[in-house]
């Protein structure tokens, strides 16, 4: 947010930070509400009004399928695929923003999330707004985004599907933070939900950019879609960071009609070079105890002595590595943000 503003001769007038910090002095015997809970997988809470979240994975890992099942939800108020929606009567509208594809392909998502909702797929309904904002320039997006999400009433979810897009450099830690921060401030202020979608880098698991990792830091869930290396047509989703309690890894597939279905009691399986650590291989609980046993006598631990650490707290845990599963590990766990990496150590 901008520390000056401007007025009708263009004079600068100092914003008012007593006001500020007077509204926004906390207290003890203050009474607030718990945000409602707009979206689960299972039992687990995925978005809650006043917050945001993402999905993420590498290209062609059906992202915006994902993210289709996630609207279809909310449209219709109910579960599709392992989502389950439940916004308040006054939070039904829907804000769709698309900054990738043509008109034709955004025509295209936009009837499949009709389908999905069991809705007709050749009426618009009136609470969704889907906006294609390809052509524009990533300033120019953001200010027609934040005019929707400004002035449309009883608006409770807006999904932007190219949140890269709205940054000129996505490696540019003020530009991450003047977009981080204007999410949260439009959930905040507008009492809404906001979910994202970003890519992953290449060559790891971590999120794209100073913009990513912001993103982490700051979202309430995180979504990984990732693609069966031996089934091209299936993705599982999985929690990279979550908030509540995790859920439990479910996947689908495309059918026949360009629908995402879920697979029912699929098993993850791992190429003999593996590129990166399996989600499901070690349980929630174990990795807790194992990290337990290696900080147990130190709130931090050197690089050089981690990876050895790792592998004898997991042994004690009853899984044993060797030293680049480790490593692996080390970097699965650092994106989950389970470890936090300290640059002065």
């Amino acid at each position: 947010m901008d520390m000056l503003k401007l007025n009708a001769k263009e004079e600068i007038l100092p914003v008012d930070f007593a006001g500020l910090r007077q509204n926004s002095r906390l207290q003890v015997t203050d009474d607030f509400i718990a945000p409602p809970v707009i979206l689960r997988i299972g039992d687990s809470i995925v978005g809650t009004l006043g917050n945001f979240s993402a999905s993420t994975g590498k290209a062609k890992s059906k992202k915006t399928f994902n993210v289709c099942a996630i609207v279809a939800s909310a449209l219709s108020n109910n579960a599709v695929l392992n989502y389950s929606a439940s916004f308040p009567e006054n939070k039904r509208r829907i804000l769709y923003v698309d900054t990738e594809q043509s008109k034709f392909h955004c025509q295209k998502i936009l009837k499949r999330i009709l389908l999905l909702a069991g809705l007709p797929g050749d009426v618009h309904p009136e609470t969704l707004e889907f906006l294609s904002l390809r052509k524009f320039s990533p300033k120019t997006r953001l200010g027609i985004i934040e005019e929707a999400i400004c002035h449309t009433e009883n608006l409770g979810l807006a999904v932007i599907d190219g949140v890269r897009d709205l940054a000129y450099d996505i490696n540019s830690p003020s530009e991450a933070t003047d977009l981080i921060t204007r999410l949260m401030q439009w959930t905040d202020e507008r009492q809404i939900h906001i979910h994202t979608v970003l890519h992953l880098n290449k060559g790891d698991d971590n999120t794209r950019g100073h913009l990513g990792t912001e993103l982490n830091n700051k979202a309430e869930t995180v979504l990984q879609i990732t693609r069966d290396e031996f089934d091209k047509d299936i993705s599982s989703v999985a929690a990279m960071y979550i908030r509540d309690i995790d859920f439990e890894p479910f996947a689908f597939r495309i059918n026949e009609n360009s629908l995402p279905e879920p697979v029912n009691d699929y098993q993850s399986k791992q190429p003999a070079s593996q590129k990166s650590f399996d989600y499901l291989e070690v349980p929630e609980n174990t990795h807790r105890e194992a990290l337990e046993n290696i900080f147990s006598e130190a709130e931090q631990v050197s690089y050089t002595n981690l990876i050895g650490g790792l592998q004898k707290g997991y042994e004690s845990a009853g899984y044993s590595f060797g030293t680049n599963k480790a490593k692996l590990l080390k970097v699965f766990l650092e994106s989950r943000r389970t470890i936090i990496k300290d640059g002065r150590h």
